[in-house]
């Protein structure tokens, strides 16, 4: 095992999932902080949305710190795992914390990380091209409660540009097993 946990970063629907499948496939845990988000959602009775997600993950943060959703992600996990969603400074640093972890930031052109978002069909709350990349902006701020995404692509270990086939991401992939 080469890298005993591995965290993911990136822009929405540039294929973290599909790099978490890839690595699972091969052995690897994996938890989300989208996850602990969602849980938290569900049992206060709301919609698991985007716009619910940065909010909740807004208000965490600024209940119990920046790195809080880091932590509460690491809970019981045991290596080898991937650690997806990882959306601010302070969740890396608190992650990079740890023996053997590595960073990958996942990023793909904006027109296709949106047409991949309609074919989904998750609730991203974004009908256009237009709106998508504001709903974007509003995650690339510098609010310690927020979320950092290009801060967190600044500390990446490595940027995996995810363009092409699925095939084509699990080569570029297979460097870090």
């Amino acid at each position: 095992m080469t890298h005993p946990f591995i965290g993911l970063t990136g822009t929405n629907c540039a294929g973290k999932g599909e790099t978490a499948a890839f690595f699972i496939s091969r052995g690897y845990g994996c938890r989300s902080l989208s996850d602990v988000l969602r849980d938290r959602l569900r049992a206060e009775g709301l919609e698991d949305n985007r716009d619910n997600l940065i909010r909740r993950g807004n208000e965490l943060r600024r209940e119990g710190g920046p790195a809080v959703l880091a932590r509460l992600v690491m809970d019981g996990l045991r290596p080898p795992a991937v650690i997806d969603s990882i959306r601010n400074p302070a969740e890396v640093a608190y992650l990079k914390s740890r023996p053997g972890f590595i960073l990958l930031a996942i990023d793909a052109p904006v027109a296709l990380r949106f047409e991949r978002s309609r074919r989904r069909g998750r609730d991203e709350s974004a009908a256009t091209l237009e709106e998508f990349v504001r709903k974007e902006d509003e995650e690339r701020g510098s609010r310690p409660e927020a979320q950092q995404l290009d801060a967190c692509i600044a500390m990446a270990d490595a940027l995996v540009v995810n363009d092409g086939t699925i095939e084509e991401l699990h080569r570029k992939l297979e460097a870090f097993l």
